[in-house]
């Protein structure tokens, strides 16, 4: 029996009304089958789009082959572009990261209309754990970025990086002057995060993602990184999958060259987050379509309220069985692929700290470094080190850290309405040199070591929270109540087991709520942001050409 395939299944549309034909198709796979002198085969309607072989399995599989290896930008007969993700596992400073960081006023300008400018946030939150690889120039060079459908830019790090900026030097760079396809775009851009900036300039490349080439791309070349989160974080750069009104520049983003350039064959992008994973895998981003392995049952279509953000309605948002009563008068959900957590208003967020038990992430954190280095804190302290010493002595502080004797409880809890301590990153070190402060002063009073200890644990339970940083008792996660969001009459409920994290921290744990809080008021809001906690539940289609979005249960493996 003979194998039946078409010839539009493996050259893309764009190439098969063309100037190439089957007929050449088939002259080539002839050469290369020039050296089986026994196969026998018979090839029909040699000008049509219909093969049949004849030959047995053997042949079939040969013009299989070479059809599909001389079709540019194929990866499976499907038609579908495959990219693997890899995932990082979470940590305390991922947590912090997910903080506020002006991210309301992001959206709320997002909704008055005005497009991405040099003082407009392209990205206020960089806590994405999921990254995969793309390719610029020729020969490309490899970048691991964010595919970010909360933005709409390309960026990764420049060869021009300036010396004091040491993200820049811990991460792969562009360099245009080893790409034969490299163009200078002229115009330069600053892009404020909430823990600093980067600035850049545009460029012009190939960008290959997958086999795909994307011609004609212009791109930002980051010369200045100021944020250590940048600096510390696994992925080079980002690629926005956002709507072109969000645009820093109003730069095509490389979603729309890849439909305008013919190289899907559908305008739908969809994501699959394999959070159950053990591995590193992390699931799959899919160009041109989705694969059925990726999820279960239906998906539930729901349309773009507002171009810009994959903005959605969300109708309800409940605790348990128990309406919040939020969305009465209407809320609105954007779906980010770009940040970690979930963001909602800050008095349901409220009601769910209170349903789950949660208490300051500071408060916890406190406690952790007094756990695990409050021995060593005492030992170094009696012994006669001095106090700013400590905390760079057993690796908590950097040797270059100043020491601000009284002003270190102010730099732990620092500018709570920023919704993030002064140095962030530091917090660790921050916390140390708090500890010790409180353990040199009762030292001087005569304290024994039992009564010092447990006036630390007070006083860490007193530290205010900072905003969005909240923890939970690992041990009851099994009583805690699900949470569902109800879009388009379905109801997509999280359990406790997916809307917390397990941060690991040393020999120990911290369970860490997924919701951060976002107050954005009418008529704006209420708004939530549904993150990669959301789309590791529920596998995501984003369809470019129906302005919708579609939901379904995600396959775990």
């Amino acid at each position: 029996m003979g194998i039946l395939f078409t010839y539009k299944q493996c050259v893309p549309s764009s190439l098969a009304s063309a100037s190439v034909t089957p007929k050449k198709v088939l002259g080539l796979f002839s050469e290369v089958l020039s050296g089986f002198e026994s196969l026998p085969i018979l090839l029909r309607h040699q000008t049509s789009s219909l093969i049949r072989l004849d030959s047995g399995s053997m042949a079939a599989k040969l013009l299989f082959l070479v059809l599909c290896l001389w079709c540019p930008g194929m990866i499976s007969s499907s038609g579908l572009v495959r990219i693997a993700l890899k995932k990082q596992p979470p940590d305390l400073f991922s947590t912090s990261a997910a903080s506020n960081n002006g991210r309301a006023g992001k959206y709320v300008k997002a909704h008055q209309g005005h497009a991405a400018s040099d003082d407009f946030p392209l990205k206020t939150s960089l806590d994405a754990r999921y990254f995969g690889e793309i390719g610029i120039g020729s020969p490309p060079q490899n970048f691991r970025v964010i595919f970010d459908t909360g933005s709409s830019n390309l960026w990764i790090p420049s060869s021009d990086c300036i010396f004091f900026s040491m993200a820049g030097f811990l991460h792969s760079r562009y360099n245009g002057s080893q790409s034969s396809t490299y163009r200078p775009n002229g115009k330069h851009r600053k892009i404020p995060y909430g823990s600093g900036f980067i600035w850049g300039y545009f460029s012009e490349d190939i960008v290959r993602i997958g086999k795909l080439q994307v011609k004609n791309q212009v791109f930002i070349e980051a010369v200045t990184e100021w944020s250590l989160t940048l600096t510390l974080a696994k992925f080079d750069g980002i690629l926005g999958l956002g709507f072109r009104e969000i645009s820093a520049a109003n730069a095509l983003p490389i979603w729309y060259n890849m439909v305008q350039q013919g190289l899907v064959s559908q305008k739908v992008f969809s994501f699959w987050l394999n959070r159950g994973s053990k591995s590193d895998k992390g699931g799959e981003i899919v160009f041109g379509g989705v694969d059925p392995k990726h999820f279960k049952g239906n998906h539930t279509y729901v349309q773009v309220t507002q171009r810009g953000y994959w903005q959605i309605s969300l109708e309800d948002f409940l605790i348990g069985n128990q309406s919040t009563g939020v969305c009465s008068g209407g809320c609105a959900a954007i779906v980010d692929s770009g940040t970690s957590f979930i963001a909602g208003p800050t008095a349901i967020l409220a009601k769910i700290n209170e349903a789950i038990g949660a208490k300051g992430l500071v408060s916890m954190e406190c406690k952790q470094v007094v756990f695990e280095y409050g021995d060593q804190m005492w030992h170094l302290l009696i012994s006669g080190l001095e106090p700013e010493k400590v905390c760079s002595s057993i690796g908590l502080c950097s040797n270059n850290h100043s020491w601000h004797g009284s002003k270190m409880i102010e730099e732990v809890v620092e500018s709570e309405s920023a919704g993030k301590s002064k140095d962030g990153e530091n917090f660790f070190c921050s916390a140390c040199k708090t500890a010790v402060l409180w353990i040199h002063t009762k030292l001087l009073q005569n304290g024994t070591k039992e009564t010092i200890f447990e006036y630390i644990d007070k006083l860490c339970e007193r530290l205010p929270n900072l905003k969005g940083q909240v923890a939970v008792d690992c041990d009851s996660i099994p009583r805690m109540p699900p949470v569902s969001f109800i879009i388009g009459n379905k109801s997509f409920e999280l359990n406790p087991k997916q809307y917390i994290r397990k941060v690991q921290r040393g020999g120990s744990a911290i369970c860490v709520s997924g919701f951060v809080p976002l107050e954005v008021p009418p008529p704006q809001g209420p708004l939530w942001v549904l993150g990669e906690i959301f789309m590791e539940a529920y596998h995501t289609v984003f369809d470019f050409g129906n302005r919708r979005i579609g939901f379904a249960d995600a396959a775990q493996y």
